[in-house]
């Protein structure tokens, strides 16, 4: 049998070769930081990782894992409800709760894990999921595993959400979600619009601030801060992969009853290994660190504004961002897959991203800025970009 099935899967990986569509992995053999060594044994600046306040690599959460290590083990072989909750865990979910200014949270191994474990147990055939189109594959593919009925409005689109929920004024409860930042484009939710379309139609609100947390509000607390609803929304996901650490681990905070039911039916958590105590013990690192200033984000804003800036000034077409995202639209898939090589000869490590993670012809590098960035590497990077962007044609 399987003789014609490699055929078949040979046929269709020369297509996607030929299409320039194929993704190939670079090997890094240096921490994650602004500054990584790849296979090559060359140093390159890193803008295309999700370190977004410099953590990945920082020194007080590595203390912090390694003695966890030390006191609590390398992994809990279990899930949570057997033997597999330790005292990290419930201080990090603590810790997770008091951020977002919730009733309480719930670890899962992965953000991925915790949207698709949030639909189900909460929501039936009776109900209704209102989605933003541009969510995120976790949240689509969480949606896919619930019988609730299902409406889609277009990105950030005030209008159609509220002809959703006119229509899902049928089903018996009704839950908006949306990414807090889309992490393709940069922009975010327009959430002070969608609490007040949720308070018309009695709606309940669920935001993924994967990549909005650390990010955006004042204190990096996320959309619901920068809108100032906090502790306002009834669910909130997020990760410990990207501004918080970098490492793994997800997690699903909001009202106590929604926790609680989670923590009884949500099927990756009840089926899932805990996280490491290491990962646990340097996100609670992470959170004392955060409240005790916001020197990370503040940095972090200020590179974005300038890099963005020196990037419209030359000319790319840059999407309108409000986040640590800057979309360099290219439109063609080739032409990314080559600005890309170029860029790293330049010593800039970026990816080309094209179907199916964008849209068909809306192919784009995708930029991201870090804490971690020097005004120098910021500089280095607008310089290279605008060479290789005048060989290739994308700007004069």
């Amino acid at each position: 049998m399987y003789t014609n099935f490699q055929a078949h899967l040979t046929r269709e990986l020369e297509t996607i070769k030929s299409a320039g569509l194929y993704k190939n992995e670079r090997i890094i053999t240096s921490a994650q930081q602004a500054v990584i060594k790849i296979s090559t044994g060359e140093e390159v600046l890193n803008f295309c990782a999700n370190n977004y306040l410099g953590l990945s690599n920082h020194p007080e959460l590595i203390r912090a894992a390694k003695e966890a290590l030390d006191t609590h083990g390398y992994g809990m072989s279990s899930v949570r409800f057997i033997c597999g909750t330790q005292d990290l865990h419930k201080e990090l979910e603590a810790q997770v709760a008091q951020f977002f200014g919730m009733d309480d949270a719930i670890l899962y191994a992965a953000c991925f894990d915790a949207n698709g474990g949030v639909f189900e147990p909460l929501l039936d055939e009776k109900d209704a999921i209102i989605s933003d189109a541009l969510n995120h594959a976790s949240i689509i593919d969480g949606v896919r595993l619930c019988k609730a009925q299902r409406y889609r409005y277009a990105n950030a689109n005030m209008e159609e959400l509220e002809n959703c929920l006119k229509i899902a004024q049928a089903q018996r409860f009704r839950l908006i979600v949306t990414d807090g930042i889309f992490s393709m484009d940069g922009n975010v939710a327009p959430l002070d619009h969608i609490y007040a379309l949720a308070q018309k139609y009695d709606a309940m609100i669920m935001i993924d601030e994967s990549h909005s947390a650390g990010v955006v509000g004042k204190t990096g607390r996320g959309a619901t801060e920068q809108f100032d609803l906090r502790g306002k929304v009834e669910i909130i996901t997020g990760t410990l992969g990207k501004a918080f650490g970098g490492a793994i681990g997800g997690f699903t905070t909001g009202k106590q009853e929604i926790i609680d039911m989670l923590r009884q039916r949500s099927r990756p958590y009840l089926f899932s290994n805990s996280i490491p105590p290491s990962v646990a013990a340097a996100g609670i690192k992470m959170f004392q660190m955060m409240a005790q200033t916001s020197a990370l984000q503040d940095k972090l804003h200020e590179n974005t504004a300038y890099f963005t800036q020196k990037m419209m000034a030359a000319g790319f077409d840059i999407k309108p961002t409000q986040s640590a995202i800057c979309a360099l639209m290219l439109y063609d898939a080739k032409l990314s897959q080559e600005m890309a090589a170029k860029m790293l000869q330049e010593g800039i490590y970026v990816i080309g991203f094209y179907y199916p993670v964008v849209p068909k012809d809306q192919a784009r590098i995708r930029i991201q800025i870090s804490a971690g960035h020097e005004r120098a590497h910021l500089d280095k990077a607008v310089a290279a970009f605008i060479k290789v962007g005048k060989e290739l044609g994308v700007i004069t």
